[in-house]
């Protein structure tokens, strides 16, 4: 694809991202006006409040990138979190430009190209156990919430969240052992055959991926394992809990186990690559979900905007101070040394 057809692109879907968002309130029965309103009644402690949350989260997943590439600051990892974000929120497909962005700041602090690479593979699988992980977590909240419309739809449910939970601890010890990689392995062998065309072809593409990653990673899973996992659930604790204040914030009246629903699939909605980071996607579905758990549009969808401000919208500004702040002081350090040779 050339680089007309990738700017053609990337403005399509911010104009879609644009067009969901401005249809969003319309879709749940409200308007802009009321949203405004609601928001407008905040009190004053709230956006501080709110906004430690937000900068608690990041710093939390500062512990993620520190543990995938050692001699990473968590200064430098906040700084490579906030400008991948804002990269990705921009741009659909927005993980490719995001990993060069990741390579050009940490070469500029001196970190080597295959460090680089296996931080991004690992922080990359450590990504995708949390998307597998939240859909069982959504699933066991929906049940504990009583949302099962009957006994036989729990069961599927129950028996859906058992069988995600499994994928990832297996592939957890699989990560941890070699004799469970190879188990795995052998395993995917011999199921693949017997599925359907699609998944099929998915999992033979898939052939020996585990070991290669499990192989080209093994040093930082040895070492930085505990950090990679206590970071990512801290992360995505500090998530869920700055989603409840926002509901909180705005008088929406909804149970913890709603609101753990809710934002398991709000997070699952991100994943969505019509949009950037599913922005109006993910918006839509929150409000919709928020509204179906009782809680009037007005609140649902104004907790909803406030919530996607702190997770979409100023991670964009954000990421592009840092990246700034980024290039200054790399244009500094690089000036000095000529600087010296020019007095001598």
């Amino acid at each position: 694809m050339n680089r007309s057809a990738r700017v053609a692109l990337s403005a399509l879907s911010l104009a879609g991202a644009a067009a969901l968002l401005a249809a969003m309130p319309y879709v749940v029965g409200v308007d802009w006006e009321r949203i405004l309103r609601e928001l407008g009644e905040l009190d004053a402690g709230w956006p501080a409040g709110l906004t430690a949350l937000w900068l608690a989260g990041l710093w939390a997943y500062t512990y993620v990138l520190t543990a995938s590439l050692p001699g990473l600051t968590h200064p430098h990892a906040f700084m490579l979190n906030a400008v991948g974000s804002a990269v990705s929120n921009l741009l659909p497909f927005g993980g490719a430009a995001g990993v060069a962005v990741t390579f050009a700041m940490a070469r500029g602090w001196g970190h080597r190209n295959a460090a680089i690479a296996v931080s991004t593979l690992v922080t990359g699988v450590w990504n995708v156990l949390s998307r597998l992980l939240l859909p069982a977590v959504g699933i066991l909240a929906l049940l504990v919430a009583g949302e099962a419309p009957d006994r036989r739809t729990a069961a599927m449910a129950l028996l859906a969240a058992a069988a995600l939970l499994g994928i990832v601890g297996t592939l957890a010890l699989a990560l941890r052992s070699e004799r469970a990689a190879h188990a795995v392995d052998r395993g995917v062998r011999r199921v693949a055959p017997r599925l359907p065309r699609r998944p099929r072809a998915l999992l033979l593409r898939a052939d020996g991926a585990l070991l290669d990653v499990r192989g080209r990673t093994i040093g930082v899973l040895r070492t930085g394992w505990r950090g990679l996992t206590a970071g990512m659930a801290a992360y995505l604790l500090l998530q869920a809990v700055l989603l409840y204040a926002c509901l909180v914030a705005v008088g929406a009246d909804v149970g913890p186990a709603e609101a753990v629903a809710v934002f398991a699939i709000n997070r699952m909605l991100t994943t969505a690559v019509v949009t950037p980071s599913g922005a109006g996607i993910s918006e839509t579905g929150t409000a919709a979900l928020l509204v179906h758990f009782g809680v009037p549009a007005g609140p649902a969808a104004a907790a909803t905007v406030l919530y996607s401000f702190y997770t979409y919208a100023v991670e964009i500004p954000a990421g592009g101070v840092a990246w700034v702040g980024w290039t200054l002081r790399r244009r500094a350090s690089s000036g000095r040394p000529r600087r010296l040779l020019v007095k001598k």
